[in-house]
């Protein structure tokens, strides 16, 4: 705190004050958080130092671009400077470009296009940077032509501005023109390249730039591995990072992140350990970010028990660690524990949001808690206000479709205010095929060919019901389909680290090297369960393709 700012005796001292510490980085020296700074304020204001405008711009910077600051009262000091000058309005545009409402830029571009100050270079990345978070790269276009017959389309800075913009909205043909125009190396076109292309799903195109770049940044490699993470390409995330390492690269937190969900994609929870461990022993920052994306690892990678301990050793937890634990108990059946969680975070200082609805009611529904999740979907709507979403209703169907409660589970469906999509229809077909109810079973298949006359699942989970209710000529009438459609069941994939190697597996796949010691071992195991006396599932038939 700095706790002689009330007691500025004079308008001279705050003069003073301010022109001892110019700089932004000055200024934070001195005001530590938002109530400082509102202290300064209103000194400035009892002083009569408000008409002041480099006074009045120094704590506008401070408000509109710091760690801490507040870009809504940002914008209440710039309402009151009489006659705002060309750096107070790029200041305002910028700390709006950088905020939850990059509109309210485009905004005060327009009010200030029609004022007496006219922007200039620097405003215009701003702008670009605000279009570009919006995805409304058609209407930066529009900006973009202003730029051309002003002349200010060989800036670096506004260049730049267009390529990331272009780029991260997805229009890579007009980004790569303004990139290839570009005469000389800027590593931040490239930067937005990388990234683009990486978007748009084109990681091939992403990489081959990234290996053809003079000089790499910090950025270049985040972009890059973030890219191979968003396109599932996640042992490629690994490998790049090890490249990083022998570059003597440090990683950053942005790094840690897309590994981290790598590592849980992948179910590598010894990389992810070693992760963890790094970040530790740098003394990487834990923030939220990072502490959810610990815990989502160590849950997907079936350790629950230490994303529950990561979890309870943290003071500072944001809404996305709770959602995060909630889920990761879910999914691996600890139901009472989750649920012994949700009710912590509502004596917390958080409120559950529609995320953390969906967390408790998968809870419920993998351990059969048929009455909490009733309990859980009114409470979501009565006393949150939360309207339900279609994976809420996914949630509760699921949940009374395993409980054998069928009827009721159509019944939710038909209630939705929604269109009920090919996932929850597939959900209670799969209960209907578990339960034996043929005839339900036939109104929800036809429903979901309707919607999606393509679906696999609908074919196999209806073929397998007649198959289970022991109606094997309908089954094999429904494979004949499903062959007259030349309809195919992609072969399902699964993976699993030994000694930090990833090994990937596909239904029917015989490319893996050990393929042959496997079978047999599985073969070993199925006998011994035999001989322990478990009794396989016969009535289930399934069909080969081929046969039909």
């Amino acid at each position: 705190m700095y706790p002689c700012l009330c007691a500025l005796p004079s308008s001279t001292s705050i003069s003073k004050f301010i022109s001892d510490h110019p700089s932004l980085s000055m200024l934070e020296q001195k005001c530590h958080n938002m109530r400082d700074l509102k202290m300064l304020h209103a000194q400035i204001i009892k002083t009569g130092l408000a008409k002041d405008t480099i006074a009045s711009s120094r704590v506008l910077v401070f408000c509109a671009t710091s760690s801490f600051g507040d870009i809504n009262y940002a914008m209440l000091l710039f309402s009151q400077i009489q006659n705002p000058n060309l750096f107070t309005w790029n200041t305002i545009i910028r700390g709006f470009s950088q905020s939850s409402n990059p509109h309210q830029a485009i905004s005060l571009f327009y009010h200030m296009l029609h004022s007496t100050v006219q922007p200039q270079t620097l405003t215009y990345p701003s702008l670009f940077k605000a279009y570009a978070l919006l995805g409304l790269a058609h209407e930066g276009a529009q900006l973009h032509g202003m730029v051309l017959k002003l002349g200010f389309d060989s800036d670096p800075f506004i260049r730049n501005s267009m390529i990331f913009m272009y780029a991260i909205c997805g229009l890579i043909v007009a980004a790569r023109q303004l990139f290839d125009e570009n005469s000389t190396f800027d590593v931040v076109s490239w930067n937005s390249m990388i990234l683009g292309l990486a978007r748009s799903g084109q990681i091939e195109d992403s990489r081959c730039l990234f290996d053809r770049m003079p000089m790499r940044s910090m950025i270049s490699w985040n972009s890059m591995i973030s890219g191979y993470v968003r396109n599932g390409r996640f042992k490629e995330a690994l490998d790049l990072f090890h490249q990083m390492q022998k570059a003597r690269i440090v990683p950053s937190v942005f790094t840690m992140v897309s590994l981290l969900a790598a590592c849980a994609r992948l179910g590598a929870l010894q990389q992810g350990e070693w992760i963890h461990t790094y970040i530790k022993k740098n003394r990487i920052e834990v923030n939220v970010i990072v502490l959810t994306a610990i815990i989502d690892m160590y849950c997907k990678c079936g350790f629950v028990d230490k994303a529950l301990q990561v979890f309870e050793a943290t003071s500072r937890k944001g809404l996305s660690s709770w959602n995060s634990m909630i889920s990761g108990l879910a999914i691996h059946g600890c139901g009472e524990e989750a649920i012994r969680q949700f009710s912590k975070l509502q004596s917390s200082n958080l409120t559950p949001d529609y995320v953390s609805f969906i967390g408790i009611l998968t809870a419920c529904n993998h351990s059969g808690m048929v009455n909490e999740a009733r309990h859980h979907f009114s409470l979501m709507m009565k006393t949150y206000k939360i309207e339900p979403t279609i994976k809420h209703y996914g949630c509760m169907v699921d949940v009374l479709g395993r409980a054998g409660l069928l009827e009721e589970a159509e019944e939710l469906i038909r209630s939705m205010p929604m269109n009920p999509d090919v996932i929850i229809w597939g959900s209670l077909l799969s209960a209907c095929r578990n339960h034996g109810n043929i005839e339900i079973g036939k109104r929800v298949a036809n429903k979901i060919i309707d919607l999606d006359p393509q679906d696999t699942c609908s074919y196999i989970l209806l073929s397998n019901a007649y198959a289970a209710a022991g109606r094997f000529r309908d089954a094999m009438k429904v494979r004949r389909m499903m062959k007259e459609k030349r309809i195919r069941k992609e072969p399902g994939c699964s993976s699993i680290e030994v000694e930090g190697v990833i090994h990937e597996f596909t239904v029917g796949g015989t490319s893996h090297p050990q393929g042959k010691l496997i079978h047999a071992l599985l073969d070993e195991l199925g006998f011994k369960l035999k001989e322990a006396g478990h009794l396989e599932n016969n009535t289930i038939e399934f069909f080969d393709f081929d046969c039909l």
